[in-house]
């Protein structure tokens, strides 16, 4: 049997913009964490008023992109093991219980992946390859950080992790109607990383690859199953693989009119 140690202090730490509909569950469902810090990038609505009502630890700071923004919020935290979550999750009760459990071992893991279970609406998504959907969100930030990734960050770990067994909820989209615009936003970024790192546009990327991902999402990882939602997430996942390599053919073309001018 493990043996324990008085409980190491946890950091919930949340980046937002704009986020008065969904932060306020986000916080309540941490609101047993020792310290909540949200980092806000220019909210025009009530998001700070209502995160405010959580936490004194509410900062602003322009956008970073991803990556960086979130490692902007583990170094203002005041305790090194943090929680990272996202406005649109919630920590179950069962997951919380888990957490202060594990911060109570003496020799706990440098970092914790956590299931998520996603939802569009009221709807919970089983398959199309997104769930369990694993992603490190406890862990111990002298020996892990975030990428430096403006999308698609992850947390880099130096060190054994382990999995939590709880879920995390994920309301990720509304309706499917609110899928393709938030997925348009993600596919800019994406060519712009892509961009930043020297990648070019082929053929192949955009003919092929919005196939494939379409065929994987639906048939291999059994979108079908999920209904009109899966198929509906199986034709977004190719849209944004084209959109994603048109914008980066563009910026290559933008780059070559500035070149020869």
């Amino acid at each position: 049997m493990k043996s324990c140690v008085p409980r190491r202090k946890l950091s919930a730490v949340i980046i937002a913009k704009n986020e008065a509909e969904r932060i306020e569950d986000c916080l309540r469902s941490v609101s047993w964490a020792d310290e909540i810090v949200v980092v806000d990038s220019g909210s025009t609505d009530a998001t700070c008023t209502i995160a405010r009502r959580y936490t004194d630890r509410v900062q602003m700071l322009p956008w970073l992109g991803f990556g960086p923004q979130k490692q902007a919020a583990v170094d203002l935290a005041s305790h090194d093991w943090i929680l990272s979550i996202d406005c649109d999750e919630r920590v179950t009760p069962e997951l919380a219980e888990e957490i202060l459990v594990i911060l109570t071992v003496d020799k706990p893991m440098s970092a914790y992946t956590v299931p998520r279970r996603t939802f569009i609406g009221n709807k919970e998504i089983k398959y199309c390859g997104w769930y369990p959907d694993r992603t490190v969100r406890l862990f111990d930030r002298t020996k892990a950080r975030f990428s430096e990734s403006i999308v698609h960050e992850v947390v880099v770990v130096n060190g054994r992790q382990s999995d939590c067994r709880n879920d995390l909820l994920h309301f990720s989209f509304a309706s499917i109607n609110d899928m393709l615009p938030k997925m348009q936003r993600y596919s800019e970024l994406a060519a712009r990383q892509m961009f930043s790192q020297g990648r070019r546009c082929r053929v192949f990327d955009l003919t092929v690859r919005p196939l494939a991902a379409f065929f994987k999402t639906y048939l291999l990882k059994a979108g079908l199953l999920d209904g009109v939602e899966g198929l509906a997430i199986s034709v977004t996942t190719a849209v944004l693989a084209f959109l994603k390599y048109v914008r980066l053919r563009e910026m290559q073309l933008e780059k070559n009119i500035e070149i020869n001018s």
